[in-house]
């Protein structure tokens, strides 16, 4: 456009790409929470982007300027908006938030799809909804006020829309409100700006119509705006009811279930490793303090479902179900449900250390209130099957935080007793003691039904077992739980163990009866005291299963005796009367017998198949091709457009004869002009076409003359033209065209590269010379009045 629009035009544009802009931007919403500093990071972005492009047209910026103050919008406006934690005062840029806004350029994508929603504001994330709404803005406000089609407009709105379902969450948020909105805003605004293109002339810019015509036009939009209201209403109504019937039954997959978290487990050792440890060792150490802590409830730190033959862990394989916790005030664990109790746990870590973060259940959210608190927070990980919470740089004394959390269910056994075991896909087992299974059928014995073959497991192990954890007064007890300390405490005569071999040998014998089990290691007092905080010693430290039943979830289970229960001491033997010494024989030889082995064969490696390549990446490469197959759709029409353009110089230049060519070249100059909106008249000389096209292009007045009289001289001189100067015509019209390019902006450009209006002018040129439409003179704009 030669001079800006008037002011007003700009507002009522700005108003309707905005708000379809967040309308898009609102696909986050999920992601970051819903909160103000999400809200705050797109509305500025947007506000930012359209304000840069409309300073393009009015000032005149240009290309590189208009870059520059991309730029300097990004690091001004971004410090406030998108890294608020890193900057001073939340508003003050510093050194660590300009370098988290360009380091996040790269890595902020990554952590928002790798992050647990709601991601928060640390590290930058904030970055993706500020970032992409400041140039979704940036290029929508260009191509509305530089571009004559307002349709291409609607390429960086649908832009934002893929943004947000790429870097969202399953759950859609208001999804038939928003693509309402969506169609009744843009509908609105190109119906707005067809308006004003039919009653405004000279680019938009001033009145043309005539005063009697006024009251008809009115009626005629009211008619109109009425009719649009009352069927983009239906087609909302139609949406809304059919919405339901025409979802997928599955959850939309989104690009974050495709990728794992950098989290790898075989780092963290299975806390039941340092079980001995805890009980034996450190049994009057004060580990931790909680306060809040319900009667009967209890501080979990893992969930074990892995077994090796070794040691049970959290299964190695599952490390995609630990997620990074952004914001850890609003960790979004999966409801709580009828069946759980909220509570609030104040924590103090005393003589604890571990990766494991002591909790009571699903959590619902961290506040970390210790000196640490702000490394704590860039570190935890949360999986909510497990329920299970780590920090990779681990706890230390000091440390402190309350936690909200959802305590696991306790129904009675009336009600377990009408429920089946859950159908739940956990990790296979290796290296399970052979001797599991035979037990596994002695213990149930004829139990009936689900629960009862569970309690005839519990209450076989804590009826007929003897405690013991080696300390000082107890009999000997091995620690550990490998596939030969578990073979030892089933075949004994009288089993003798802890907590840590009696759950692991009751999960092991629950598997082999497909039962779902995992063995669950945590805290519980001897006596509970809410309204105070409550030291947990190493002798508070236990273990116990967990049995996954339908509609409730995990149950606990407790197989290990009370710790009174101690192994009566062998009988001792009679006190030997002493004899005289009389010189015995030697004794004969005997062979050395064959001792059992305390410990079960070093255990092999499972062969595990390897994924195949499509199960690898297969869900990746399924997203990545749709999100591909959705923008080359939208992207087809201008390919298809380019595709013909490409086609037809290529029949011009290689087709016919030496003269037909430069012909050909010659349909060429005029079919590049018209792209440049300077538009040739069918059935005018080449000389008259020549002289319009000089009039788009004052300072290729010259050239393009001379082609057209070389193009004359090609059609009428009998000398029939040399292969060398077709060559040299073609040469010319390529460095010609490239003129008249080079003569427009990047803009301008871009739109005659894509612009059908040649297409159209030959096909409206072909049909009129063939007597199918009437030929009606065009007012070209470049064209001087007839005196």
């Amino acid at each position: 456009m030669s001079r800006p629009l008037p002011l007003w035009r700009y507002c009522v544009d700005a108003a309707c790409l905005g708000a379809a802009l967040l309308l898009g931007a609102l696909g986050l919403f999920d992601a970051y929470g819903g909160s103000l500093a999400f809200l705050l990071a797109a509305i500025g972005g947007i506000v930012a982007g359209l304000g840069l492009a409309w300073a393009n047209v009015w000032f005149r910026l240009g290309t590189w300027r208009t870059a520059a103050g991309f730029a300097v919008l990004y690091l001004l406006l971004g410090t406030p908006l998108a890294t608020p934690r890193e900057a001073a005062y939340s508003v003050l840029p510093t050194l660590e938030s300009l370098r988290t806004l360009l380091a996040g350029l790269v890595f902020s994508w990554k952590d928002m799809l790798t992050v647990a929603p709601p991601v928060g504001s640390f590290g930058g994330v904030l970055i993706v909804a500020f970032f992409s709404t400041l140039l979704t803005a940036l290029l929508t406000g260009l191509a509305a006020w530089h571009l004559r089609s307002p349709y291409l407009t609607l390429l960086p709105v649908l832009a934002m829309f893929v943004v947000g379902i790429v870097f969202g969450t399953r759950d859609v948020p208001m999804p038939v409100v928003r693509g309402v909105a969506l169609i009744a805003v843009l509908v609105g605004w190109l119906a707005w700006r067809r308006y004003v293109a039919q009653i405004v002339s000279d680019g938009f810019r001033s009145l043309n119509h005539a005063p009697e015509d006024l009251a008809g036009g009115h009626q005629l939009r009211l008619r109109r705006v009425a009719i649009g209201a009352l069927v983009l209403a239906g087609a909302g109504v139609l949406t809304a009811a059919a919405a339901p019937l025409i979802s997928p039954q599955t959850p939309r997959q989104v690009l974050r279930d495709a990728l794992e978290p950098p989290v790898d487990l075989y780092d963290y050792p299975s806390p039941l490793t340092r079980f001995r440890k805890y009980v034996k060792n450190m049994a009057d150490d004060t580990l931790l303090t909680v306060k809040g802590l319900p009667e009967g409830e209890r501080i979990r730190l893992a969930a074990l479902d892995s077994y090796n033959g070794m040691v049970f862990s959290v299964d190695p394989k599952s490390g995609g179900n630990f997620a990074p916790v952004g914001d850890s005030s609003d960790i979004r664990s999966a409801e709580g449900g009828s069946s759980r109790n909220q509570g609030e746990l104040q924590i103090e870590i005393r003589d604890y250390q571990g990766v494991w973060l002591p909790a009571g259940g699903k959590l619902a959210g961290l506040e970390l209130t210790g000196e640490r608190r702000d490394e704590l927070a860039r570190s935890l990980f949360y999986s909510d099957e497990a329920e299970t919470a780590l920090s990779s740089i681990g706890l230390r004394s000091g440390d402190a935080y309350t936690a909200q959390v959802y305590f696991p269910p306790r129904p009675s056994d009336e009600q377990l007793a009408e429920l089946n075991f859950a159908e739940l896909r956990l990790p296979e087992l290796a290296n399970v003691p052979p001797l599991a299974g035979a037990k596994a059928v002695d213990f149930i014995g004829s139990a009936q039904g689900d629960l009862n073959r569970a309690r005839s497991l519990e209450s076989t192990f804590a009826n007929t077992g003897f405690f013991s954890n080696g300390a000082e007064g107890q009999v000997p007890s091995l620690s550990g739980h490998g596939a030969g300390r578990i073979t030892s405490l089933l075949d004994a005569e009288q089993m003798i163990g802890d907590d840590e071999q009696y759950a692991a040998a009751m999960a092991l014998l629950a598997r082999e009866q497909g039962i779902p089990a995992r063995v669950v290691m945590g805290f519980y007092p001897e006596e509970y005291a809410p309204q105070r905080a409550v030291e947990l010693t190493g002798s508070d430290v236990h273990a116990w299963v967990e049995i996954a039943f339908e509609s409730v979830g995990w149950v606990a289970f407790d197989p290990t005796p009370d710790d009174d229960e101690q192994p009566t001491p062998p009988e001792q033997e009679p006190k030997a009367v002493p004899q005289p010494q009389v010189l015995q024989p030697p004794p004969p030889g005997q062979e050395e017998a064959d001792l059992p082995p305390e410990t079960a064969p070093e255990p092999q490696e499972v062969e595990e198949e390897p994924q195949t390549w499509w199960e690898r990446w297969g869900v990746l490469v399924s997203i990545i091709g749709i999100s591909a197959g959705s923008l080359l759709v939208l992207a087809s029409p201008f390919l298809l457009i380019l595709l013909l353009k490409v086609r037809r110089r290529r029949r011009r230049e290689r087709t016919g004869g030496p003269e037909q060519r430069m012909a050909g070249g010659w349909q060429e100059i005029l079919s590049t002009a018209t792209d440049h909106q300077v538009i040739s008249r069918v059935g005018a000389t080449r000389s008259e076409n020549a002289r319009l096209v000089a009039g788009g292009f004052p300072a290729m007045s010259e050239p393009v003359l001379n082609l057209a009289r070389r193009a004359d001289a090609a059609s009428f001189s009998p000398v029939q033209p040399t292969e060398e100067e077709v060559r040299s015509y073609w040469e010319e019209v390529h460095r010609q065209a490239k003129e008249m390019q080079a003569s427009r902006g990047f803009f301008g450009r871009l739109r005659a590269k894509y612009s059908p209006r040649s297409l159209v002018h030959e096909v409206a040129g072909a049909l009129s010379t063939s007597g199918r439409l009437p030929r009606r003179p065009r007012r070209n704009r470049f064209e001087q009045p007839q005196e």
